[in-house]
């Protein structure tokens, strides 16, 4: 059994898609690209697709992941093709390659998060993660399906930085409006509560008063593994991709040792 690990992108009006919509959706594409899946035992078989850490609905993203399992061999970027042929503009199959490591979830412990605050003043919005950052802990609440929880924060936000918008007009995140705006750059590692975005927002509200007139459009730039002495974080298939490439280099290894072998 091959499994295939995946990059896919939620733009535009997509970003508003649900994750069971996107399910659907990408379950329809299996089907219409005619990839070969291996199906979950039971009664009611669900081809075998794990979903790592989706973003909220309303957040665009160039950085969502997921592994599909098949039964037959097929080269990886060959199948990003059909996939993304079969799913609405929005959700692009952006990056596929062949699972050669385990844990996949286990190397998404951070997110990059960026944060375009229309109508605000990059100077008030930097006076604002100014006062988020030198806090030692800012409580925020939200509304879960257990009541209002109030939580810290403060403590999963590695790094939040403010620059103009107009520095950014070139980038490929998800940006409905070219007015001038603040724009936050945010690292958070993946906690329990989950720290999200719009938490974030709700800090910097209660630190700052930082109010957005408008709501904020938050595209998650990047997701892996946090490397705590850089600050970056690193791109979660890459030991995937290295594994590929150093498999030929063993295989090649052998190849002299083979000719000389007795006929």
């Amino acid at each position: 059994m091959q499994r295939v690990r995946l990059r896919y992108t939620k733009r535009g009006r997509l970003r508003f898609t649900s994750h069971r919509d996107f399910q659907r959706a990408f379950e329809r594409a299996l089907r219409r690209a005619e990839v070969p899946m291996a199906y979950s035992a039971g009664f009611t078989p669900h081809p075998k697709v794990s979903y790592a850490n989706a973003a909220p609905t309303g957040t665009g993203s160039e950085a969502e992941y997921l592994e599909i399992a098949l039964t037959e061999q097929r080269d990886p970027q060959t199948l990003r093709a059909l996939l993304d042929e079969s799913l609405p503009t929005g959700l692009d199959i952006v990056d596929a390659v062949e699972a050669r490591t385990s844990g996949l979830a286990d190397r998404l412990t951070a997110s990059v998060w960026e944060l375009r605050l229309d109508g605000v003043d990059p100077a008030d919005a930097a006076r604002a993660v100014v006062a988020f950052s030198a806090a030692e802990t800012v409580e925020v609440q939200r509304l879960t399906k257990n009541g209002v929880r109030t939580f810290d924060a403060r403590a999963a936000v590695a790094s939040l930085t403010s620059e103009p918008g107009s520095e950014t007009q070139g980038a490929q995140a998800d940006r409905p409006t070219d007015q001038p705006c603040a724009i936050l750059r945010l690292v958070v590692r993946h906690v329990t509560p989950a720290v999200r975005p719009d938490d974030v927002l709700s800090g910097l509200r209660a630190v700052a008063d930082l109010a957005p007139p408008v709501p904020a459009a938050v595209t998650r730039l990047a997701q892996g593994l946090f490397d705590e002495e850089t600050g970056t974080v690193t791109d979660p298939l890459a030991p995937d991709r290295e594994a590929v490439t150093a498999a030929p280099a063993t295989t090649g290894a052998a190849d002299p040792a083979a000719a000389k072998a007795p006929a």
